[in-house]
């Protein structure tokens, strides 16, 4: 199955280059030091749904929250009044639904396919959604479980319990505008193409395989499984917009923030390996990027 879709909402990787210097050190938390800091950053990569039961926190990253001065994910989750007014923008522009996009054979398979799953958010909604978007709310139900939880509410809430301020290097606003420069009609495809292939055992089978790299803390994995997918239907012109652009605008931002402040940043994993990812544009400013060991399976299973 081409999995753009889920790989970008669950990993945010796209086409990443091999890193310049070594990412293979299984851990998903990194210490930035060196250069112009009188104290050290911290790194980690989420996903952004995991089951509940066999995750948490590590020690390494609650400390590194316990003693920084702000957190920052990739959008201030906390903000209800940002998120609340960018929830019009999930919508495609000029009153655009799934049917202009898709000819009614293949309409009615999605339609048919979403009105089966019984979600909160009703088809006659869902069909005005960017189509991407709207595969995401089938990501909780490609989990093996009832519990769950993405990796950034249990940070916000670790990082709400020492008082710490969350931030956002982007907006909601500017995320779902991405969505608007790649045009609705591959986006409907890849959406058409996901739900036909919804629950097969290949499907499954790549899906948890990319969700025990992420528990496994395998970032070089990640990358690799990423690199095996056949994006197709043109998806791999976008990798600048999605991944690459993104990751620069960061790195550039962190470069400000870092000397003014301890910080704990939470990116998609899927943003840290590779030459253009941001533990080696970070390490090309200047910046000492180290693993730091992060057990965070619960004891019930195998530790990291």
């Amino acid at each position: 199955m081409k999995k753009a879709i889920l790989l970008l909402l669950f990993f945010a990787a796209y086409l990443c280059g091999f890193a310049q210097e070594p990412t293979s050190s299984n851990t998903l938390l990194w210490k930035i030091s060196g250069k112009n800091l009188s104290r050290p950053s911290y790194l980690f990569g989420t996903i952004h749904m995991l089951c509940a039961d066999d995750i948490e926190l590590s020690d390494s990253l609650k400390s590194a929250i316990a003693h920084c001065d702000k957190v920052y994910l990739e959008i201030d989750m906390d903000n209800l009044f940002e998120m609340m007014g960018a929830m019009q923008k999930m919508k495609m522009r000029n009153d655009t639904t799934l049917a202009d996009l898709l000819p009614q054979k293949d309409y009615q398979i999605v339609k048919e396919f979403f009105q089966k799953q019984n979600g909160l958010i009703p088809f006659s909604l869902l069909e005005t959604y960017k189509p991407m978007l709207a595969a995401s709310t089938l990501m909780e139900q490609s989990m093996d479980c009832d519990n769950e939880v993405a990796m950034e509410q249990l940070i916000m809430k670790e990082a709400k319990g020492d008082g710490k301020g969350i931030k956002g290097l982007e907006t909601m606003a500017y995320q779902l505008s991405i969505f608007d420069s790649i045009p609705y009609k591959l986006q409907a495809n890849q959406l058409l193409n996901y739900v036909k292939n919804y629950g097969k055992e290949d499907d499954e089978k790549e899906f948890n395989e990319m969700v025990n790299a992420y528990r496994n803390q395998q970032l070089n994995k990640l990358e690799e499984l990423t690199q095996k997918e056949d994006l197709g239907m043109g998806m791999q012109n976008f990798a600048n917009l999605l991944l690459y652009n993104r990751n620069a605008n960061w790195a550039k931002k962190l470069s400000d923030l870092l000397p003014q402040n301890a910080l704990v940043i939470a990116v998609g994993a899927g943003h840290l390996p590779g030459e253009k990812g941001v533990i080696n544009l970070l390490r090309k400013a200047g910046y000492k990027v180290e693993p730091v060991p992060n057990k965070m399976i619960k004891s019930k299973e195998k530790v990291i």
